[in-house]
């Protein structure tokens, strides 16, 4: 029986590419976006779903329950990304960021959980980012946000596992897509006590995605995650050394670390 898959953020970037992946596989997918629109150039099929609004949420899981009977895996992939430094950037789009990327991705997944308790099985995946494993200069809501993300599985995961379903994390490094284009950026302010070094750190982060990997990746890691009975609760999709990164900041000291992700952002 081919698996029923729901993933948000599906029209662009590594959700089409998860979804389109799938399909090829065999999966039954359903993607989202909050304004769906020329659907026939999808090999799936796309609904409205917006993670701001629970009504959006609600239908879209209701409509595919009731033209499956079931629903196996949820990829929470929707989000967007934000830069600039911590003094200079707006808390109210502090806020706008944690409503997508946290509290947006925990109300999908509170609207599949009575579905998969249900019928005794499930997959949830988060699509998170190595960046949440580490507070990145410029870069720290949209870290804060995706740790915060990675937390949330691990307890879920505690909380679900006697109903047979799987929580998994998997983190991507920086992958060819739209997100700088869709990237809240605080303006470079003139009298910005930050100007220089942010203005520096923005052309960076941007060279880094023009650089980055093929989506293709992070779909054939998703398609092998939900073909595994017992998948582990954290995984990393990215370069070697993104992935190092991580392995340092466990066992560096944390002024070494500093210093290590000081001299990359050139500060």
């Amino acid at each position: 029986m081919p698996k029923v898959v729901l993933i948000t953020g599906a029209s662009s970037g590594i959700g089409k590419a998860i979804a389109t992946f799938l399909v090829q596989k065999g999966c039954k997918v359903y993607g989202t976006s909050r304004n769906p629109k020329h659907t026939a150039e999808f090999s799936f099929e796309l609904i409205a779903l917006d993670v701001l609004k629970i009504d959006t949420i609600a239908s879209a899981v209701a409509f595919v329950i009731k033209k499956e009977g079931r629903l196996d895996v949820l990829v929470n992939n929707a989000g967007m990304g934000i830069t600039g430094p911590i003094e200079d950037t707006s808390t109210d789009e502090m806020r706008a960021v944690f409503n997508t990327n946290f509290f947006g991705a925990i109300d999908v997944m509170k609207e599949v959980l009575p579905q998969m308790r249900k019928q005794n099985s499930g997959t949830i995946i988060n699509v998170t980012s190595i960046a949440g494993y580490m507070g990145l200069p410029y870069r720290g809501v949209y870290s804060a946000t995706k740790g915060a993300l990675e937390i949330i599985t691990e307890a879920t995961s505690m909380e679900v596992k006697s109903f047979n379903i799987n929580l998994v994390n998997i983190a991507p490094g920086d992958f060819t897509t739209n997100i700088a284009a869709g990237r809240y950026h605080t303006p470079v302010f003139e009298n910005s006590a930050y100007k220089n070094n942010y203005q520096a750190n923005l052309d960076l982060m941007n060279s880094h995605v023009d650089d980055g990997m093929d989506p293709l990746e992070m779909a054939k890691a998703v398609f092998k995650i939900i073909q595994t009975k017992k998948p582990k609760i954290h995984y990393k999709v990215g370069g070697f050394m993104e992935k190092f990164s991580i392995v340092l900041k466990r066992i560096l000291p944390d002024r070494l670390y500093e210093k290590l992700l000081m001299q990359h952002y050139k500060l």
